[in-house]
């Protein structure tokens, strides 16, 4: 059982936490009455938490005040309500930081801070919090250590980017605690910490030399550490569970993940925008909507919402920034609506994160599906160690492996017979080999599927 952290020297039984740390768990214990309520309350108190936001974005922002004149201004009580106001899209956050900030922020809610998102779409964003939100993103955080069970006494290791010469491989560098959140509660283990342009073997080397409990990382980074690390036949019998971030990861990626390491993969599902969105069910797999930060719909392409099994785009509202109200935002990413979870936690469920609208197939005839090339079993049919995949037009993609030599023609009729029947189309492939792994982006995330068309 994890130790709680007493601010009073010579108490530490019961523990005592400090102001903040005693604001956090009184939102975890606010936490685990809510995610089992009747899913019509946690929409109301959705609803009824929107409605001041809403109201201060009127008020107090140039963007918001613009854009609903007319617009119905009684307090939030139904999705029709909220489905009436525009969607507020990336490109408007970028045109507008000035006009969608507001003029005027409760002084208890703490300063604003600029954050700044990844920019995997090619479209950056600075978005603006304050503590209130950092306060809830940390709730959120301890959420998921405690829905995983985890042992935050143990050793940390986080491979992801970091700051010039902050955590330089091979050494990388070693921080006292795991990091604010569980630090806010918990006496928690170190974490080990290395940047991201470390080449597998480094990874697994500086792995095998701080033996963590958890590793947290990119799941393009791990997938190539666990080709790194089947090949050596090395293994990481300390480790208890690879906790990924930052990218969609995929059924073979779990499945290798269990094969190699025998852990399961813990994923979470966020945004520098909004903070934590969903987080995996540990019991189902699933992904739980964090109901009570945010207020997710998922939209088919005629605005309507999706239904359970059916994928949509994902449009959230952000229940607590007052410093930059994000009302109905259209993120950019897609997901499936899944069933009620067997967990008994009664939060919206996705069935999974299926990536950003850069990620989609586009077909000729104007639908669109999640392209299912991740999967593929690749290296049963030739040397491939990575791919890419860019579709130029509606009827021609672009191919890209990294090989350890030039394909055959016949391994490469194969690779391209067995894209095309999962894509379901008659695509034309331009297919290219190359011998050095495709670079990531500086946030290491990598898309291996992008559609490129205008």
């Amino acid at each position: 059982m994890n130790a709680l952290k007493s601010f009073l020297p010579g108490v530490g039984w019961p523990a005592v936490p400090d102001e903040h740390g005693a604001r956090v768990l009184a939102l975890l214990w606010q936490f685990a009455q809510s995610e089992r309520w009747p899913a019509e309350q946690i929409l109301a108190h959705q609803l009824r938490q929107l409605s001041p936001v809403v109201a201060h974005a009127r008020q107090h922002t140039r963007h918001y005040r613009e854009r609903l004149v007319g617009a119905d201004d009684r307090p939030l009580s139904t999705l029709s309500q909220l489905r009436a106001l525009p969607i507020l899209t990336r490109r408007d956050l970028q045109d507008g930081v000035e006009s969608m900030s507001s003029d005027f922020i409760p002084p208890q809610y703490g300063k604003p801070v600029e954050k700044r998102s990844s920019g995997s779409t090619g479209q950056p964003v600075l978005v603006r919090s304050t503590g209130l939100d950092a306060l809830i993103w940390q709730a959120n955080a301890l959420r998921d250590h405690h829905w995983h069970q985890r042992d935050l006494s143990l050793k940390l290791a986080a491979i992801r980017a970091f700051g010039a010469g902050a955590a330089d491989p091979p050494d990388g560098s070693v921080a006292r605690v795991w990091g604010a959140a569980s630090a806010a509660v918990y006496a928690t283990g170190p974490a080990a910490l290395l940047s991201l342009n470390a080449d597998s073997a480094t990874q697994a080397a500086w792995l095998i030399r701080h033996q963590p409990g958890y590793l947290l990382t990119f799941p393009n980074i791990l997938a190539r550490l666990l080709d790194y690390l089947e090949q050596e036949k090395a293994a990481l019998p300390w480790l208890r569970a690879v906790l990924c971030v930052g990218e969609t990861v995929t059924p073979l990626l779990r499945q290798r993940c269990r094969a190699v390491l025998n852990v399961s993969i813990e994923d979470v599902y966020s945004s520098q925008e909004l903070g934590y969105i969903a987080l995996q069910c540990p019991v189902s797999g699933q992904y739980h909507v964090m109901a009570e930060s945010v207020l997710v719909e998922v939209l088919d392409v005629a605005g309507n919402p999706c239904a359970p099994g059916e994928t949509g785009r994902l449009v959230i509202s952000s229940l607590h920034n007052y410093a930059m109200p994000l009302i109905r935002y259209e993120l950019g990413d897609y997901a499936t609506v899944g069933n009620a979870c067997t967990c008994g936690r009664t939060l919206p469920v996705l069935e999974r994160i299926a990536g950003r609208e850069r990620n989609m197939l586009r077909l000729p005839g104007g639908k669109w599906r999640w392209p299912v090339v991740g999967v593929l079993p690749y290296s049963e049919v030739a040397p491939v160690r990575q791919f890419k995949i860019i579709q130029r037009s509606l009827e021609e993609l672009e191919v890209n492996f990294v090989t350890d030599r030039d394909l055959t023609d016949g391994e490469e009729a194969r690779l391209g017979a067995m894209i095309i029947e999962s894509l379901g189309h008659p695509f034309r492939l331009n297919i290219a080999c190359v011998r050095e792994d495709f670079p990531r982006a500086p946030n290491g995330k990598f898309e291996e599927f992008v559609c490129a068309i205008p």
